[in-house]
């Protein structure tokens, strides 16, 4: 059992894990202790995660934990794009306008971005297998219901549930993955999750378009039913159950953060069917931004933060949330426009269109294990900044390609690119996300980081979208690669951004050993960010 010295007197090095402390004290003398400012192990740290759940970690969890985790996040992943190309059929079935498509794809992107903070405090609070399990019924719940829907209100309200649902979740699958998972052995397990979950939102479109082309529009949402209702036992029985350390809800910052999160996202959304100097997208974005300021002033003040703002003192736990913000808003958008200049320029189905972006979705299958793997050797920051690079010449490249007549092979270096970027960025992203914070505050900071991620899909959309409404069409071919080359551009420019930011994150050679001590106290500056 860890025990730690009263006494701050002649600490040792923290280059030194195993020193012994020096202090005076009579009770100590003799015996091979540290002070709480030295490094835990990483099995001290397990220790202290398995203290929480009051439970042994069972036999064959690992691998259980990372099946049941990446599936759940992968179902949930999938969601964000799946619905895009089943729009027109959905159309043809239940009507509607344009604004009710564009709230069919948006109301699971909303809720899923402001609520999942507060998905994550919930598990602090009740248990984080608990929330997962219930999560999952809501997610698997809505889906059905999506299916079922005879109109478009309905059909919207279902998709707004679902987001809820998979708000709860998917910040509880990388606290229930890290809890059942060696420090040692996550940077492969992160890599397995992440690659489920980029491969989700780059193979949304494929999905959707094999579904909707080959069976009808409603089984993209009863493909969740039967994943949902397997999961749930499974974690029941498979999966460890752990609490954080505050046992009160931050109601007054869940408020804030969510009302803010959803003006900002809610005008960007809509900002180019109201127009952006409308009154309500300009009380959104101005209303949003000052309740994410009441947000930030509140929790450095309230006695139990949803979102501990001492966090963010941690520059590699600030540059990669900067960081995948702007990943997102690059990648999202730029998923979102491509997948439309197939079909609408290459004229592709919608089935054939995925195919022809498999060299980008298939890859991350391959990149992010191995990319996970190297994390865990040199640190996650040079892999992250690497595939964010990567990422960003595959877009240039993509934006000199683009013409009216699609010449398939003159696009592939840029798919490949793109593909391997993305599987080198999710799986150390989410090791250093989790190695920057103690482990009783890993389901905070993972609801942050997958909210933020949310958020910059959401710019992605608008901002790309807005670019290329104001520089072209969809009136001719031509007008479409006029509008599209810009967005492009200005995707390329948000990723080469998130490279430098990341580039700036302390490898491990240069720290010297891995960051267990997070859950010892607070991050030291300059501590290392990799585990």
């Amino acid at each position: 059992m860890l025990t730690l010295c009263p006494q701050p007197a002649e600490v040792p090095s923290r280059g030194d894990p195993h020193a012994a402390c020096r202090c005076r004290c009579p009770a100590h003398a003799g015996h091979r202790q540290r002070h709480p400012d030295d490094q835990l192990t990483a099995q001290s740290a397990r220790e202290v995660m398995e203290q929480q759940s009051n439970q042994p970690v069972r036999r064959g969890s690992t691998v259980w934990a990372v099946v049941i985790t990446s599936t759940a996040g992968f179902i949930t992943a999938l969601d964000n794009l799946i619905v895009t190309t089943a729009l027109p059929s959905i159309r043809d079935d239940l009507g509607g306008g344009l604004e009710d498509l564009e709230w069919t794809v948006s109301a699971y992107t909303l809720t899923f971005a402001v609520l999942m903070m507060f998905g994550a405090s919930l598990g602090d609070r009740f248990g984080r297998r608990r929330l997962f399990v219930l999560g999952l019924g809501v997610f698997t719940a809505a889906s059905a219901a999506a299916a079922l829907a005879p109109g478009m209100n309905e059909l919207i309200a279902a998709r707004a549930v679902q987001g809820f649902g998979a708000a709860i979740i998917t910040p509880l699958t990388l606290t229930l993955l890290s809890a059942a998972v060696p420090a040692e052995r996550r940077g492969v397990a992160f890599g397995i999750w992440g690659a489920a979950s980029g491969l989700a939102v780059a193979m949304g479109p494929l999905i959707g378009g094999a579904l909707t082309e080959y069976v009808s529009w409603q089984w993209i949402f009863w493909v969740n039913v039967p994943i949902g209702l397997a999961l749930m036992p499974l974690a029941l029985l498979r999966l460890n159950e752990s609490q954080g350390p505050n046992p009160m809800l931050d109601l007054t910052g869940t408020v804030l953060a969510s009302g803010g999160l959803f003006g900002i996202v809610y005008a960007l959304v809509r900002g180019n069917a109201e127009g952006w100097t409308s009154p309500l997208i300009l009380g959104g974005l101005i209303g949003g931004a000052l309740l994410l300021v009441a947000f930030v002033a509140w929790e450095q003040r309230a006695k139990h933060p949803m979102l501990p703002m001492h966090l963010f003192r941690h520059p590699s736990f600030s540059a990669i949330n900067a960081a995948s913000l702007l990943m997102m808003l690059g990648t999202f958008g730029a998923v979102f426009l491509l997948t439309q200049y197939f079909q609408d320029i290459g004229g592709y189905s919608p089935m054939e269109a995925g195919v022809r972006m498999l060299p980008w979705t298939a890859m991350p299958m391959i990149a992010g294990p191995l990319a996970g793997a190297l994390s865990d050797r040199i640190g996650g920051g040079p892999v992250v900044a690497v595939g964010l690079a990567l990422q960003a010449v595959g877009l240039g490249l993509w934006a000199l390609a683009v013409e009216p007549q699609v010449n398939y092979p003159d696009l592939l270096p840029a798919l490949i690119l793109c593909g391997i970027g993305t599987g080198m960025f999710y799986a150390p992203t989410a090791n250093l996300v989790m190695s920057t914070v103690r482990p009783q505050e890993e389901g905070i900071a993972s609801g942050a980081n997958n909210a933020i991620r949310e958020v910059g899909g959401a710019i992605g959309v608008a901002s790309l979208a807005a670019i290329f409404s104001a520089q072209g069409g969809y009136e001719s071919a031509s007008l479409f690669v006029d509008g599209l080359t810009p967005a492009l551009w200005f995707a390329t420019g948000a990723l080469g951004v998130a490279a430098a930011l990341t580039f700036l994150i302390p490898s491990r050679r240069q720290t010297g050993g891995p960051v267990a001590d997070l859950a010892a106290g607070d991050t030291p500056a300059g501590a290392p960010a990799a585990i």
